[in-house]
């Protein structure tokens, strides 16, 4: 039978050593206008040719699909299809006896509304009973790629992501959104308004030791001042000598020296100055610390942020994920061989 050659209608037949047809070419005829006619030519190295052009193709599908009635299969999902809201009471009785576009809105029924003006074909919609768009299981299929293939319904309109398992069971168009898969979580309230939020940045300890270092230095240059002679200073008259450093003044110059604002009493003795000098390095270094942690710590607060990557999420068992039953996704997860999805698929398994 390999040896063996014959022209046929197909042209010229004969075989290779596995037994194969080669080297032959097939016409694709189709009906038009009550017409069988010549539309593409296929072949085993390069598939499906077609003669016609563009214009022809689009001008054949429009006159195949006009004066026609398509039944339009869809689910109720946000914003494809949605319940419309009346402005006045409806009974459950009168909303069963509207029509589909009456009762439901959305981008399905404002999409297949516009193409059926431009292709001018009729349609009539009809909710799939489960409201899945179609798993293969046990195999067989469900939901809306059942009723496709069962002839139930004609068209599809519905956000169906395009799978390599769904499009060996059915045909898709151009998809209208490109999307990928997103984590979507609830954010945490921010915290009430605290009065004195502004103790944050430091602990109660680093508080305590500041308060205990400022009432000691403000004593010190109470007692120094008192000590040095230098401090005192006569009268006009001569007969009377008096001392700044009282101790609200030597309160005043360290609360002054703190915030960085000054004090118009100024020691004069070296022991004064010597302790005034150190303690203004020390408020420096705090001050600046301070600032510092400010502003990391309202920072953070803004950046709170504990998921950003499939592991993060997969390192985490706080928070509580899955994913909706019965599409694309969760068949992702499950048949995925990366073991950061797989670890995500067993923690949304065992939170059934």
């Amino acid at each position: 039978l390999r040896e063996v050659e014959h022209v046929g209608l197909t042209g010229e037949i004969k075989f290779d050593d596995q037994g194969y047809r080669t080297d032959f070419q097939l016409e694709l005829m189709e009906k038009l206008r009550s017409r069988v006619k010549k539309t593409g030519n296929w072949s085993p190295g390069s598939g499906v040719n077609y003669t016609l052009t563009a214009q022809e193709i689009e001008g054949h599908m429009v006159e195949k699909l006009q004066n026609k009635t398509l039944r339009v299969t869809t689910a109720l999902v946000e914003p494809f299809v949605i319940e419309r809201i009346f402005e006045y009471p409806v009974s459950p009785e009168a909303k069963e006896r509207m029509s589909f576009e009456e009762r439901y809105e959305g981008f399905a029924v404002d999409l297949i509304k516009a193409l059926s003006k431009e292709v001018k074909f009729k349609y009539k919609f009809q909710l799939e009973p489960t409201n899945t768009n179609g798993v293969f299981k046990n195999g067989k299929w469900n939901g809306m790629i059942a009723e496709l293939r069962s002839q139930q319904a004609d068209l599809a309109a519905i956000d169906m992501s395009v799978t390599s398992i769904r499009q060996s069971a059915v045909d898709f168009t151009m998809p209208f959104m490109n999307t990928g898969i997103g984590i979507l979580y609830k954010k945490k309230k921010p915290p009430a308004p605290n009065l004195f939020s502004f103790l944050s940045p430091l602990s109660l300890d680093v508080w305590i030791y500041m308060t205990t270092a400022y009432l000691g230095v403000s004593i010190l240059m109470f007692l120094l001042a008192r000590v040095s002679p230098y401090e005192w200073e006569e009268s006009a008259d001569g007969t009377e000598r008096t001392n700044s450093y009282n101790i609200s003044n030597a309160l005043w110059f360290g609360i002054g020296s703190f915030l960085c604002q000054g004090c118009d009493i100024l020691p004069k003795a070296i022991s004064t100055r010597m302790v005034a000098g150190m303690w203004w390095f020390f408020t420096l270094i705090m001050i600046s610390s301070y600032t510092a942690n400010l502003a990391a710590f309202l920072t953070a607060a803004k950046m709170d942020n504990p998921v950003n990557s499939a592991e993060d999420l997969a390192k985490q068992t706080k928070i509580k994920y899955g994913t909706g039953c019965c599409g694309s996704t969760a068949a992702f997860f499950r048949s995925s061989t990366i073991p950061t999805y797989q670890k995500l698929n067993a923690f949304m398994e065992s939170a059934k």
